[in-house]
């Protein structure tokens, strides 16, 4: 058994005890679970964290499961079928107060899975959990998430090159801040996986909270990961759309106008910076669709068409195969 395997299989014993509530329905003893750090995570203040499930859903079929107290973060591997060696770390949104682990994280792993992409859902720690330097706790796990995928790549069948990342919401904003901020220094590496580079190939924010300082900021998200009395400074340095450069990946947005929760000026917000900087973008902004619609809506709402547009653009640069 390979250090990888051996890893995994341990995390998977270990993890589903440590995962009331994700051990049932679509999260099974099967799962494969990896741990992102060998021992307490950094930012550790012995704050006691108890791991909370809350399922939003009346349809044991269809669980809709909120995820909070998380003291150790992990990687859910949901595996294809038939892979194609491309890979997406899946980034659950819940205003960083919580994650929506079945609409943004196993639903939209299973039509990944379908399009032949091995699936990471990431169980990020949420930084009003008690973890010092809470502004830089969900970027330490994402960074981390992305080195040890490319660190394993190998073992867990994808290609170094293929990785993409896939945020919702606030989630979006961690995915969008991986995008922009990959290499930035946020943790003390702790072993060679750290070598690794941080960058996601390609990067789908949907619905996603981008700017932390403009009018239109969405304050819940801002102020569970900054804390209520950030500074402009804080806010502006973690404002996606100001930190767009040159090695910023292809980026993928998603908005509805009837969005009344993260109003769509975040996304555009975003999109005019990637054009301003000339890197690959594209936006969509649709009708309806409302916020936090996952891949759940119904054929006759324009905004559920968003899977099948992103697939294009990640075949467009090389994610998948055409």
């Amino acid at each position: 058994m390979s250090d990888m395997d051996r890893r995994a299989a341990l995390a998977a014993a270990a993890g589903l005890a440590a995962l009331p509530g994700l051990a049932r329905a679509q999260t099974s003893a099967a799962d494969e679970l990896i741990d992102l750090w060998p021992g307490t995570p950094p930012g550790g203040t012995g704050a006691w964290i108890v791991r909370k499930i809350a399922d939003q859903s009346k349809d044991p079929a269809t669980p809709d499961r909120w995820v909070t107290g998380i003291a150790r973060p992990v990687l859910v591997v949901r595996r294809p079928a038939r892979p194609n060696g491309a890979a997406m770390l899946v980034v659950p949104g819940g205003g960083y107060g919580f994650l929506s682990y079945d609409n943004e994280g196993t639903s939209q792993a299973a039509w990944l899975n379908a399009r032949g992409i091995t699936a990471f859902i990431l169980l990020y720690r949420l930084p009003g959990e008690g973890w010092a330097r809470r502004q830089d706790v969900p970027l330490q796990d994402a960074q981390r998430a992305m080195r040890i995928i490319r660190t394993n790549a190998v073992q867990l069948g994808v290609a170094q090159d293929r990785i993409g990342a896939l945020g919702f919401s606030a989630g979006g904003h961690l995915a969008g801040s991986l995008a922009t901020r990959h290499a930035e220094v946020v943790y003390d590496p702790v072993d060679a996986a750290d070598r690794q580079d941080a960058r996601p190939d390609i990067a789908g924010l949907v619905y996603p909270v981008v700017s932390l300082d403009a009018p239109f900021t969405h304050r819940g998200s801002r102020d569970m990961l900054l804390g209520p009395d950030a500074s402009t400074d804080m806010r502006r340095a973690r404002s996606i759309e100001l930190r767009v450069d040159a090695a910023t990946p292809p980026v993928f947005l998603v908005h509805a106008t009837d969005d009344g929760l993260v109003p769509p000026a975040n996304s555009i917000a975003l999109f005019q910076a990637m054009e301003a900087a000339r890197r690959p973008v594209a936006l969509h902004i649709f009708e309806d669709g409302g916020h936090g619609f996952g891949v759940r809506l119904p054929r006759t709402m324009q905004a559920s068409a968003w899977p099948d547009l992103f697939a294009t653009f990640a075949a467009r640069h090389g994610l998948i195969p055409a």
